[in-house]
Formats: structure tokens, sequence, C-alpha cells
């Protein structure tokens, strides 16, 4: 009988030596740990970028990471709107380090990724980002932020960004509900349900703030 090959070798192989690219920059041969940074440093990313740049992103990676990349995703909720102080907590909740570590994990994380993905690959994505987050993953401390001062034109600032950010998401959903794809739901049934979650996305906005 013919031995044939492992289909998925291949792609355990690529993983395996982007881990190892990664680990060598954390300066570490513990490869659970810098696979556990480096998720941390995927999903952060993700958040933070829209849905066409995240999959953009997403493409430079191998097969399994673009899965751990995807895994838990919400593409209807991003991007994520978070401070330095929100990232870095959440980057060392996630990691299991010191929020103090973060910025040098971060950074190790970023070097090791922009030495694996196309050339400029990393710098579109940090292009996306606020100067204080880009600063972080590029392995600066992040300087403490002083608040911004609650006027009511930042008020109304923020209520419009909200609202458009409802409405683009209500019509993502009525869009993906009407695509002709191969499934045993029928069109309108899914139409419908599209129309209904619009609806609820734009009625729970419409509420928030009251």
């Amino acid at each position: 009988m013919t031995h044939e090959p492992d289909p998925f070798s291949a792609a355990h192989q690529t993983a395996h030596d982007w881990l190892s690219t990664i680990a060598h920059h954390l300066g570490t041969e513990d490869r659970h740990y810098a696979f556990r940074v480096l998720r941390a440093w995927l999903h952060l990313v993700r958040d933070r970028l829209t849905v066409d740049s995240a999959a953009h992103f997403a493409a430079q990676l191998p097969e399994l990471l673009r899965g751990v990349f995807y895994s838990g995703w919400a593409p209807s909720r991003v991007p994520v709107r978070y401070d330095a102080s929100w990232f870095t907590n959440l980057f060392a909740h996630t990691a299991n380090i010191s929020p103090a570590d973060v910025p040098a994990a971060a950074g190790a994380v970023s070097a090791g990724l922009n030495a694996l993905c196309s050339p400029g690959q990393l710098d579109h994505v940090f292009a996306l980002m606020p100067a204080s987050l880009r600063g972080e993953l590029e392995g600066e401390a992040a300087a403490p932020e002083a608040p911004p001062p609650a006027t009511a034109e930042r008020r109304r600032l923020d209520v419009l960004e909200d609202k458009v950010q409802a409405l683009v998401d209500a019509v993502g959903v009525l869009v993906r509900g009407l695509e002709q794809l191969p499934a045993s739901e029928p069109l309108a049934d899914r139409t419908a349900k599209a129309a209904q979650e619009a609806h609820r996305i734009l009625m729970a906005q419409a509420t928030a703030r009251t």
C-alpha cells in the first residue's frame, strides 16, 4: 500500500517556522509563551483594523496562523476603538504577562512579523493605528495619556461617529443577507433575518445614549 504524505504537513511546518522566528525575536525557547504573545498581538491588531485591512493582512499569514488570527473575530464590531492603556492591559491579560513587559513583547512580535511578511506590509498596518498604539507595537512604552476634555463638541463627534458606525454595520448585514451564496436556507429567509439584525443594530445605537 502506497504511503500518502500528510496533506497538512507543509502547513504545520510553515506555522512552526513562523513561531520559531517569533520566539527568536522574543529571546525565548518557550514556544507556548511565544504563541500566547503572538496570538495576543494578532487579535488586538486585528480588532483595531477595518474588515478589508484585516483580511489583507491575514492573507500574509500561513494557513494555521490565519486560523488563529480569525478565531473569535466579530467583523460586524470592528474596528474597536481603544487607547494605549486599554491595549496594554488587554495584551497583558491575553498573553499572561506583566503590563510592563507588553511594549518589549509587542515590539519583538512586530519585528518577527516584519521579517516574515512582504516588505512594507506592517508599515501599512501601523499606518492605520493611532500614534500611541503604533509606538507600543514598535516596542516603545506608552506615555501616560491625559483624558480629552468632555466638551460638547467632543460629545457630538462621538455620537456622530457611533451613528455612522452603526449605519455601516447595518448596511453590511443587509449586503451579506442579499448575497447569492450556495446555502440550504432560502434567500427570502436570509434576507428577512438580515433586515431584523440591521434593525436591531440601529435600534441599539439609538437607545445607547438615551
